[in-house]
């Protein structure tokens, strides 16, 4: 018997739905900082054994759109809803879940749902059992899970409770494959991580980040990437003074490439202003955020 399903991760912002993948999936995959909004696509990670294979989709955080770029968020929460064998809820402990509609659709639906309470480690005993007891009111079905996806707590614990849970089903990819994504799609992800990481307000989430080239060769590679914005104002705090900050987001984004590649890599980055790209269709197309059919 073989087990093979689809496990989609869903929550609020900054609950910990990247971390919390990258554990369960061992690999460093999705990007994480304590901003609000730093995954936007959906991210796929697949775990493979002997007799099963789980496909964990990490998906953006829930926000009321504010423009298309949120809509396009949005969207992928949607497909995420429809194509799941398994919901993976994540909430925190102080935290409420703003968007009524999605918890509806998961609670309406027929789909497992097993429902982490995360950052535990950043609470107390009373107050895990109050919020446990809440959520099992709200969805009866849910096996509810408390965990500190930072400290690895329950994580093995959540990984069980998921395989018990899979449907038996042939393998859907390769069992030699990681993610659905390619290189460069981690490349432009590290360096918008260091953007959200080394710069304030507005900038992180202006920017956009393309691979224009990508060139492996023997001990290198060579990658050179975009960097858009919408404003040139916002240009020219990437920049910063003599170059300093464009140069140090340059050296902490090589470094980890390096690691998440193991191999040296040049690395130039250039930046765009490209005006209101977050509520063009055709930019947002072109950046990778049209739906899956």
């Amino acid at each position: 018997m073989h087990k093979a399903g689809f496990v989609n991760i869903i929550g609020n912002p900054n609950v910990g739905k990247s971390t919390l993948m990258n554990a369960l999936v061992g690999e460093r995959l999705s990007i994480i900082t304590s901003k609000a909004q730093t995954t936007r696509k959906r991210v796929m990670g697949i775990v493979n054994g002997d007799d099963f294979q789980i496909v964990y989709t990490d998906t953006p955080g829930i926000v009321n759109p504010a423009n298309k770029l949120h809509e396009q968020m949005m969207g992928f929460i949607g497909t995420a809803l429809q194509d799941a064998d398994l919901f993976l809820l994540v909430t925190e402990v102080g935290e409420t879940f703003k968007n009524r509609h999605v918890l509806e659709r998961v609670v309406n639906s027929d789909i497992p749902v097993i429902l982490i309470i995360n950052k535990i480690d950043l609470s107390d005993q009373e107050t895990i059992r109050e919020k446990m007891a809440y959520w099992q009111e709200q969805i009866p079905r849910a096996v509810i899970v408390p965990c500190s996806a930072t400290e690895g707590f329950n994580v093995d614990k959540i990984f069980d409770l998921i395989l018990e849970r899979l449907p038996e089903h042939p393998a859907y990819f390769p069992k030699d494959e990681l993610t659905d994504r390619t290189m460069r799609f981690f490349v432009s992800e590290i360096v918008r991580e260091k953007i959200l990481l080394y710069y304030q307000k507005e900038i992180p989430y202006s920017c956009e980040v393309a691979v224009e080239a990508y060139e492996e060769k023997d001990g290198i590679d060579n990658i050179s990437c975009l960097i858009y914005v919408e404003r040139e104002s916002q240009k020219a705090i990437l920049i910063g003074h003599q170059g300093k900050a464009i140069k140090k987001l340059g050296i902490e984004a090589r470094r980890d490439i390096e690691e998440f590649t193991g191999k040296k890599c040049f690395l130039s980055l250039h930046i765009k202003v490209l005006k209101d790209w977050r509520n063009s269709d055709r930019a947002l197309k072109s950046f990778g955020y049209a739906l899956e059919d």
